[in-house]
């Protein structure tokens, strides 16, 4: 490769790294990562009926997975 088209694509390159870093620094000065009450919003607006049906899904898992390693066996 000739001297030029290195030179291009550490410009270019460097170009793309100092486009994304400003777009990092936007990000955080302008409160895009700050998520904190999603959780909590999530928690705290679910019904009675979604909280047994997902607690239903995981005791359901458990007993699948369970089922699985506990029906194992080697073979002869």
């Amino acid at each position: 490769m000739s001297a030029w088209v290195v030179a291009m694509m550490l410009g270019v390159s460097t170009l793309l790294g100092a486009i994304g870093l400003g777009f990092l620094l936007w990000g955080l000065k302008t409160g895009q990562f700050e998520d904190e009450d999603k959780f909590l919003n999530g928690a705290r607006y679910d019904g009675v009926e979604e909280l047994r049906d997902a607690v239903m899904m995981e005791e359901k898992k458990k007993k699948a997975i369970n089922k699985k390693t506990s029906s194992y066996r080697p073979p002869d």
